[in-house]
């Protein structure tokens, strides 16, 4: 079953949703964008549980999620996924980047979620082309084929991002 998508502009840590999706980087000890203000409204429980994790594993490689508690954010699950940085290796950058999505769905699976948020993964400071990395979320959604997910939800930060996710759901 294909999940409903939905497609909202603003700020990811005030959507209500079973997983937000934290676009984090391979330290997970926060950073800046989403992943700084996911950890600022989530609270310290979140950094104490990503600290355990890399004691456990070390870093999160790029493509791969991990999953932690949300802290006070109005969610159950934080999934820290780390997108890849821009290098103009468009075929690999993409692998990594779909890897994000599939990894994220794939543990938000596992754990009886029903929704799930998703950020504009890697647009940020890391530099990807925001039309391609709004088609391979997409895709990727829509592939993705489970009996226990219902919605995902996109969270829009610009308004660069939100047209064009509009464009490509439409």
């Amino acid at each position: 079953m294909e999940p409903t998508i939905e497609l909202i502009s603003g700020d990811i840590t005030r959507i209500k949703s079973d997983a937000i999706v934290n676009a984090a980087n391979s330290s997970l000890l926060g950073g800046g964008g989403v992943d700084g203000a996911i950890h600022r409204a989530g609270g310290p429980k979140i950094l104490e549980e990503c600290k355990e994790i890399r004691d456990r594993q070390g870093k999160c490689k790029t493509g791969e999620a991990v999953i932690t508690t949300a802290g006070n954010l109005p969610a159950k699950y934080v999934i820290h996924t780390v997108g890849p940085i821009w290098n103009n290796d468009e075929e690999k950058c993409s692998q990594l980047l779909a890897n994000c999505y599939r990894n994220s769905l794939k543990l938000a699976e596992g754990l009886d979620v029903k929704t799930i948020t998703f950020p504009n993964i890697s647009t940020g400071v890391y530099r990807f082309p925001k039309d391609l990395a709004a088609k391979i979320a997409i895709q990727e959604v829509k592939n993705f084929n489970s009996e226990i997910i219902e919605k995902v939800i996109f969270v829009c930060f610009d308004d660069e991002n939100e047209e064009i996710y509009k464009k490509l759901l439409n």
